[in-house]
């Protein structure tokens, strides 16, 4: 049998059709990784056997115990608070840069199985995608036709247009009545200084906040050798570059960059993680775990 948590490697997860099917891999991949780990206690709490029933589910039976004892035995979990997560997708024109995965595509499959995770924990999810303004937005629901409404929204975004990060995350903030964990995916290729305090105005509305800011690799590396032509995904504008002569100072931008971010974030205790877009996916889905458990 294949191993479930070869799905959490974003170039295998790539190779496979179909956007539900990709965000169960993932998230079954992760439990699998969990329930080995000693931090299973995060997926739904074990708390006692009871004797099978008529009328209860036959994928409940514990076999394992049957085996031993030949009787039929039910898996009884601890009753879950429901929790409201959003989820808010970046689909700006930057989030379109990438050579084997685009940054969005890494988000987008990222988005779905946030989703999964959060509706397999029977927690209401909603999700809202952005560029300039907010293009879709989906209030929380813990049924599976919201989860569904949630990936067909994912699987059509398309990246485009400018970005306006803080000023629409100051709309979506207004659209959000209900104290729940708002997650950010999203470059943050945006003014720092706009985009964290609006990031923060969440915060005094008093939700657990997590902030993925997603790159691609050579955002990272910056390993390009040869004089080309760069242009602007937003704004199409284009420059001629020699790599050799910007290379350190690239890199030292973007290390100061994503410095300010994280050591602000830290600062006024907002989970921040970076990933990039060979990142395996249960780190994120850790974060998200243990976020959700501070609201619980």
């Amino acid at each position: 049998m294949p191993d479930p948590k070869k799905y959490l490697d974003p170039r295998v997860l790539a190779r496979l059709s179909h956007l539900d099917l990709k965000a169960r891999l993932v998230v079954e991949g992760f439990l699998s990784g969990l329930h080995q780990s000693p931090y299973k206690g995060f997926s739904q709490e074990f708390a006692d056997y009871r004797p099978y029933m008529p009328g209860d589910e036959i994928r409940r039976v514990d076999w394992k115990v049957y085996g031993r004892t030949d009787r039929f035995y039910i898996k009884e979990y601890l009753e879950e608070t429901n929790l409201r997560g959003y989820i808010l997708l970046d689909k700006s024109g930057s989030m379109g840069y990438g050579e084997k995965m685009t940054k969005l595509e890494y988000a987008k499959y990222l988005a779905a199985s946030l989703a999964y995770l959060l509706y397999r924990q029977k927690d209401g999810v909603g999700i809202a995608t952005f560029d300039t303004r907010i293009r879709d937005f989906i209030p929380p629901s813990a049924k599976k036709l919201g989860f569904m409404r949630i990936l067909e929204t994912v699987d059509k975004a398309q990246p485009s247009g400018e970005t306006s990060l803080a000023d629409v995350l100051s709309d979506i903030a207004q659209k959000i009545k209900r104290r729940g964990l708002v997650i950010l995916i999203s470059d943050l290729f945006d003014d720092p200084d706009r985009v964290l305090k609006a990031i923060r105005s969440f915060k005094y509305r008093k939700h657990e906040i997590l902030v993925y800011q997603v790159l691609d690799v050579r955002e990272r590396q910056f390993p390009f050798t040869e004089t080309a032509l760069f242009y602007d995904l937003e704004t199409r504008e284009e420059m001629a570059v020699q790599p050799d002569f910007i290379r350190s100072s690239f890199q030292k931008n973007m290390a100061e960059f994503l410095d300010n971010y994280r050591r602000r974030l830290q600062e006024a205790r907002i989970t921040y993680e970076t990933l990039y877009t060979d990142t395996p996916y249960d780190k994120a889905l850790f974060a998200c775990l243990q976020k959700r458990s501070r609201l619980l």
